[in-house]
């Protein structure tokens, strides 16, 4: 995708990644719009990056989603890229109990909030040139992380999602492109400065090195052997991975 003078909404983007990629994009001149749920979080990020735009936004409620796709397109009528970045991951225990709301949550904000908010712009974007879809997906699309499985899961769901989508969608003048991240050292998880995190400047430079390629799916090198992993070897690969994570684990807080 070209990577200047687009018209840019990313939806989660107050933090982490979507902060990341925002100030990225915002940097090489195109009007970046941003949401979230907290107005002092936008306000933050902007006020840091002027000229770029926000909206108040739960990815969860499908009427706000409605609500502002017309917005935008009536705003920024020069609208192009969608960035479906916004998603929480909880760690759960699919051994034991999981909370329903936490689950309704997860798979509300990761998975239906895409779909939804994808729709609400489509027609728009057909209209584009240029038109571009980004989706966030994970490496645990490919290598489930069993102590978050259904984050996991939803994120399985959305390479799925991007999978149809881009099949359906072509010849219609709208790309749909897949970012894959691993694990990048932010906040969704816990920022904890551990070196099996890959720092998110990093991450970041990596990805738009990607989209500028015009990939329609953008991971890093260092994943190559878990995107390669469904297959007939996929259980014990997943059994191994997560066996080492477990003799290793992954910080979940202070």
């Amino acid at each position: 995708m070209k990577t200047s003078g687009n018209t840019i909404f990313i939806t989660g983007g107050t933090s982490g990644i979507g902060r990341g990629i925002a100030e990225a994009f915002h940097k090489l001149g195109n009007q970046v719009i941003i949401s979230g749920r907290r107005k002092a979080l936008l306000d933050e990020v902007t006020k840091a990056n002027p000229g770029m735009r926000s909206v108040e936004l739960d990815i969860q409620d499908p009427q706000q989603i409605k609500a502002v796709a017309a917005q935008l397109v009536k705003d920024f009528p020069t609208l192009n890229v969608l960035f479906n970045n916004a998603g929480i991951m909880p760690f759960d225990d699919a051994a034991g109990a999981i909370d329903d709301d936490t689950a309704v949550a997860t798979v509300t904000t990761n998975l239906l909030g895409p779909v939804r908010m994808t729709s609400a712009l489509l027609p728009h974007l057909k209209t584009q040139q240029d038109a571009v879809v980004i989706h966030n997906s994970s490496v645990l699309a490919f290598v489930p992380l069993a102590s978050t499985a259904v984050y996991s899961a939803t994120k399985a769901a959305i390479h799925s999602y991007a999978l149809s989508q881009r099949f359906m969608l072509a010849g219609s003048g709208v790309r749909v492109v897949e970012i894959s991240p691993p694990w990048v050292d932010t906040d969704l998880i816990y920022k904890s400065g551990d070196s099996r995190a890959m720092p998110l400047p990093d991450f970041v430079a990596a990805t738009m090195q990607g989209l500028a390629a015009g990939k329609d799916e953008v991971y890093v090198d260092a994943i190559q052997a878990l995107r390669d992993n469904p297959g007939s070897g996929e259980h014990g690969f997943v059994n191994a991975f997560n066996q080492s994570l477990k003799d290793n684990p992954i910080p979940v807080g202070h």
